[in-house]
């Protein structure tokens, strides 16, 4: 169960009315807590350019009685994390390989049906509405989230044009490429806990010049609502060392059909022009297999349904 009292979900709480000093602390910590549970304050604030006493502050603002108080903190979660990894092991020890297998599925089959029970079915039609209307879809998932990012980036530019996946390292290169966003636009940020700060603040920016914001994360904690018009919630536990996204990717799989279903006529246009582009340069072989068939689902059953049905 979520500790509501740790260090990561104070922050998260408060993040949203943070000054500009905090909020590069609360960034720093999130990014490199393993190093900040090691640091005093005034090595935390020579690191960050800001003042000892602001980062003294920003613990107080947190509801800690000084800044011992946050570094403990900091450092029982960093504890926290290492157990939870050892609780795994222990959790699996002496289990045959085809018990974590069926562990692990049922697992995740509890995800998806906790993820059918809370998502609001009015948040997703939100959602596809605003991907279908908007000039330009921007996408950014980081870390674990990036093949997500990829993927539904993939399917989206099939179904529309001006789809980008902002791919980057660094916040300052997020904001390179999201540098012409406007109230025209869509952004989708794609996080779960950790949640990533630098994915908080393109949402943040992206906000701030009236973009349409959705979010694919796991719960109404998650700061990642704070800047959205609509909260796509899929559930992500840990199971294992690395966090679940069976649930997330059938949420985008569901956005990917919904959309095909709005837009039929452009997305058999856009497979058919594909793949004369693919016969034309031989990009397949024959024996591969064809996208676009008799058989194919999507040409068939999605994009046809009353044809289907008779």
């Amino acid at each position: 169960m979520e500790n509501r009292h740790d260090i990561i979900s104070r922050i998260n709480e408060k993040y949203a009315a943070m000054s500009k000093g905090h909020k590069a602390i609360a960034t720093y910590i999130m990014e490199h807590y393993d190093q900040a549970a090691f640091m005093t304050a005034a090595k935390l604030g020579a690191e960050l350019g800001i003042s000892e006493s602001t980062v003294v502050r920003f613990a107080a603002g947190l509801g800690y009685e000084g800044y011992p108080q946050m570094q403990q903190a900091i450092a029982a979660w960093v504890k926290g994390k290492l157990n939870t990894v050892d609780g795994v092991g222990a959790k699996y020890a002496g289990s045959t390989q085809s018990e974590i297998l069926t562990s692990v599925l049922n697992s995740d089959i509890e995800k998806l049906r906790h993820t059918i029970d809370h998502l609001d079915p009015a948040a997703f039609e939100t959602a596809v509405d605003l991907i279908l209307s908007a000039k330009r879809v921007y996408i950014l998932g980081i870390r674990s989230c990036e093949p997500l990012a990829g993927f539904l980036s993939f399917y989206l530019g099939m179904i529309r044009d001006n789809v980008i996946q902002i791919k980057s390292t660094s916040t300052s290169e997020i904001f390179e490429q999201m540098l012409r966003i406007d109230e025209e636009d869509c952004i989708i940020g794609i996080s779960f806990p950790r949640y990533s700060m630098r994915t908080l603040k393109a949402m943040e920016f992206a906000n701030d010049r009236s973009a349409k914001v959705i979010t694919i994360t796991d719960s109404v904690h998650s700061p990642m609502n704070l800047y959205s018009s609509c909260n796509l919630l899929a559930r992500s536990d840990m199971v294992s060392i690395v966090d679940s996204l069976v649930a997330p990717l059938s949420v985008i799989n569901a956005l990917v059909v919904a959309l095909c279903m709005k837009s039929p006529e452009q997305v058999r246009k856009n497979l058919e022009q594909l793949e004369n582009a693919w016969n034309n340069y031989q990009v397949y072989m024959n024996d591969e297999i064809n996208f676009i068939n008799e058989d194919s689902v999507l040409t068939e059953s999605f994009l046809n349904p009353k044809e289907t049905e008779d």
